[in-house]
């Protein structure tokens, strides 16, 4: 199951950048804000579906993460990236265990961690750069 659930996180990774590469190159995200389509209500409703799946998420992710920091870098790179920064924080707890290890889904879902921030700062540093470059 560990290395099902590397590989589907490793692709829900990469076409989320896919995407959202093609995305950018297409239509700048300011023009998107900006645009009519914005408006729209099914825009809206997908948003606030997405933003709030992006919130329970974090509810586990805070529960997780002991650090404080940790926990305001994860939440501001779970709202700016959404899926990408999912997908970075399953990936990574993944990798920290053996995918032959008999409790290896216990230890991701449940093992709490000391707050790494090395991953959450870079993500939230990435997405702040890229929205004042967008």
């Amino acid at each position: 199951m560990i290395l099902f659930l590397r590989a589907l996180f490793v692709v829900v990774f990469v076409s989320m950048l896919g995407v959202t590469t093609w995305a950018s190159l297409h239509q700048p995200l300011g023009d998107f804000v900006r645009g009519a389509v914005i408006r729209d209500p099914w825009v809206i409703a997908t948003l606030f579906d997405a933003y709030w799946a992006f919130v329970a998420f974090f509810v586990w992710v805070a529960w997780k993460e002991q650090s404080l920091a940790a926990r305001v870098l994860w939440f501001l790179s779970l709202i700016a990236l959404g899926n990408l920064a999912i997908a970075a924080y399953l990936l990574a707890q993944l990798f920290r265990v053996s995918a032959a290890a008999p409790d290896a889904l216990t230890t991701v879902f449940t093992a709490r961690q000391p707050g790494r921030l090395a991953l959450p700062g870079t993500l939230t540093a990435l997405s702040v750069a890229t929205y004042l470059l967008a």
